[in-house]
């Protein structure tokens, strides 16, 4: 018997207001992962989460236990079958299909789609099924799209996939002003049908709306058979046209080995009935996989379902209580991993969890490595353009440490932050003794340890001191990289032992990396840390050193040129930590900029905003213009803002989504950011929550972070 214990009662959800039906916000982000909320007339649906299946016929876990025990906002049923069934048909028409399932929460409902891959075609009608779907009541409904199995031709899966977007708008128009609806992703193995398919249903409106949710459809042969290759593959096609501001279900996917991955690459929704599924043949769901209960002597994972039983127990307990605790357990399971991902999320390494699951087993080791093929060589097509993307709108620093392996520097951030570097870092533009002329050589410091501000700084200053025209450069486990970004995590944060630091590279090592900054012809010298040298012009040396740090960071995480960063930081001061780290960043008295002591990114002060859009001026392009992005310095990204939005935002408010006209392309999320009127003058300054292309299509949630507006003492 499951040992329940007690569990507190979970009140009722409230339903959104009418305005907020069916838009979606992105909380917080980590790349392509994003932790949302969608609005419904049941609460809301909080992302990324899983959709138990329940079936009507037969609950093995009632779906009221799942809300109160389990804190599930939303469950998926199965509308055809509800239909198709008079009895089921007539309750659910009688009490709606909240009472009659006993569930406060989201109600999504399938319209038979996968009944017609398993067994033919279903008996009822475009419309007919739509329209039921209202008439029960149900939040989230699904049209009747056309399955495309991958083992179709390509004639097949094009007429799947041009079927489905002739229902489109007769569904949504069926789905009247209350039913939200699914419009389902068809395409088979082909990234180009698939990316043909997401901009078709996007582009589908109806009287009221679009479609609410993008379902990848037609993947569950493809999970049945461990093609993860594949399915990732379909998910990157799928997501370079779908609008960002709605989620993307993985129809049929609920293996808590595959959500990381899944979500590190943007899927938002999952559904499975595995958790029963897998129960009624005595399998036990883990992070890592599938375990049987035959031949257990203890658990291999724990959970509260099985606490103080023995697999002897469980083995011989009566089959449909054993099933029905092997539920409870599988779905225990599920979303402890699902809460996993999303505290992921939040402290951003979500990319480092997918990484440590993809060993979970060779099918999906096999395809993480096809992921890092396509981040580490972006190809041609619709899967390269969600690649690029991810890496893009994945913030370069982090906080905390970063944990090494074999598999790190393909992680997203650790490639979007060395693509700036080689990108945007320039040499600099005059030395410390005041001479302008090329550089000598490039110093290498090896066999330091962070902090290198410490460990380092001796050689540095000496090696300067020796000849001041040297680019001074620190070995690390990731690349060589420029001493003035010394304290930019990840760089500066591993997590791995004190040895590493002490290996030296191989020549051709070291020579690829300065390649990419453009330093392959120079000399190079190799030093270790040695003590700090006396002498008056120590400190020279050190205030040129802070100052090519404020313009590197600039220039290399704000896309302002190392000329503007130049005249920004003539005659700059700074006040120090007490562990000779510079706090703040003072001009004529004036505090523009603080380094950050957490990542060694750049936090603007108000002064800095407003000296940085002077020397910037001018407006973003509107979102129905073309973006002009081939500048390697665009300056600090802007942000348009709505006339309305204005006296509001001026004064410290955030940004809000659906009052952005426009954003610079290269805006990152977790970077400073201005925020800008209709004649360029400075409103606000902060940091970016959203990318430029969800400001285009979010309408809820906050599109800019603001730290200071710039109209308080009007």
């Amino acid at each position: 018997m499951l040992r329940t214990g007690s569990v507190s009662k979970r009140s009722d959800p409230e339903p959104c207001r009418d305005q907020d039906l069916g838009l979606f916000e992105v909380i917080t982000r980590d790349g392509a992962a994003r932790i949302g909320r969608l609005h419904t007339a049941h609460g809301p649906m909080n992302t990324p989460t899983l959709l138990p299946v329940v079936n009507p016929n037969l609950r093995t876990i009632e779906p009221r236990e799942m809300w109160e025990r389990y804190g599930i906002d939303a469950l998926i049923t199965n509308s055809y079958v509800i239909w198709k069934h008079d009895d089921l048909k007539e309750r659910a028409l009688d009490e709606g299909i909240h009472s009659m399932l006993d569930f406060p929460g989201v109600v999504v409902t399938d319209s038979g789609t996968f009944q017609s891959y398993v067994y033919g075609d279903v008996e009822v009608g475009v419309s007919e099924i739509v329209e039921f779907q209202r008439e029960i009541g149900v939040d989230i409904g699904t049209m009747l799209d056309v399955f495309g199995r991958p083992d179709m031709s390509r004639e097949e899966l094009e007429a799947c996939v041009e079927e489905t977007a002739s229902r489109a708008k007769q569904s949504l128009e069926s789905a009247g002003d209350t039913l939200l609806l699914n419009g389902p992703v068809q395409g088979g193995l082909y990234e180009d049908l698939r990316a043909k398919a997401g901009d078709l249903m996007g582009s589908a409106e109806g009287e009221f709306r679009g479609f609410t949710i993008h379902p990848i459809g037609g993947i569950v042969p493809l999970m049945e058979k461990q093609r993860y290759r594949e399915l990732f593959q379909i998910l990157l096609a799928v997501r370079s046209t779908t609008p960002p501001g709605r989620p993307v279900h993985l129809f049929g996917c609920g293996h808590p080995m595959l959500f990381s991955l899944a979500i590190a690459l943007g899927a938002d929704l999952f559904d499975s009935a595995a958790y029963a599924i897998f129960a009624r043949d005595d399998r036990l769901l883990s992070p890592h996989g599938t375990v049987r209960l035959k031949g257990l002597t203890e658990w291999p994972i724990h959970s509260a379902a099985l606490f103080n039983l023995t697999p002897d127990e469980v083995r011989d307990m009566d089959p449909e209580e054993r099933s029905v605790l092997l539920a409870h357990h599988n779905l225990e399971v599920t979303q402890a991993e699902l809460a996993r991902c999303r505290e992921a999320i939040r402290n951003g390494s979500i990319w480092q969890l997918a990484e440590q699951r993809s060993h979970s087993s060779p099918q999906l080791r096999d395809a993480f490595a096809w992921v890092l093929e396509q981040l580490e060589a972006i190809p041609d097509g619709p899967v390269g353009v969600s690649a690029l993307d991810l890496i893009v709108s994945t913030d370069p620093v982090r906080s905390g440490g970063e944990k090494l392996s074999d598999d790190i520097g393909t992680r997203p951030h650790v490639l979007h932050l060395h693509a700036l570097l080689s990108m945007r870092w320039r040499l600099p533009g005059s030395w410390w003794d005041g001479s302008d002329s090329d550089p000598e050589r490039v110093v290498l410091i090896e066999g330091a340890t962070p902090p290198w501000r410490d460990s380092a700084l001796g050689a540095v200053v000496s090696a300067l001191l020796e000849e001041p025209r040297s680019i001074i450069m620190l070995s690390t486990p990731l690349g060589p990289i420029p001493f003035t970004l010394e304290d930019v995590s990840p760089w500066c944060h591993l997590d791995c032992p004190d040895n590493v630091w002490l290996d030296s590279y191989e020549d051709e090592e070291i020579a690829e990396g300065l390649a990419e900054l453009g330093l392959a012809e120079l000399p190079l010298v190799r030093v270790e840390q040695c003590a700090m040298p006396e002498g008056k012009r120590v400190g020279d040396v050190r205030d040129w050193l802070d100052r090519c740090a404020v313009v590197d960071k600039l220039a290399v995480l704000c896309g302002v040129s190392p000329s503007d960063g130049c005249s920004l930081t003539e005659g700059m001061s700074s006040r120090r930590s007490r562990t000779d780290r510079m706090v703040n960043v003072l001009l004529e008295d004036e505090h523009i900029l603080s380094p950050r002591l957490s990542d060694g990114g750049i936090s603007l002060a108000l002064g800095g905003a407003r000296r940085l859009n002077a020397l910037n001026p001018g407006l973003p392009g509107r979102f129905d213009e073309p973006a002009d992005d081939g500048s390697e310095h665009p300056g600090v990204p802007r942000v348009w803002l709505l006339d309305d939005a204005i006296p509001f935002v001026g004064r410290g408010r955030n940004v809000m989504q659906g009052y952005v006209l426009g954003a610079d392309p290269h805006l990152t999320p977790g970077q400073p950011c201005l925020v800008v009127d209709g004649n360029g003058g400075l409103i606000a300054h902060g940091t970016a929550v959203a990318t430029a292309r969800e400001m285009a299509h979010l309408k809820k949630g906050i599109a800019v972070r603001v730290r200071d507006g710039a109209l308080r003492d009007d």
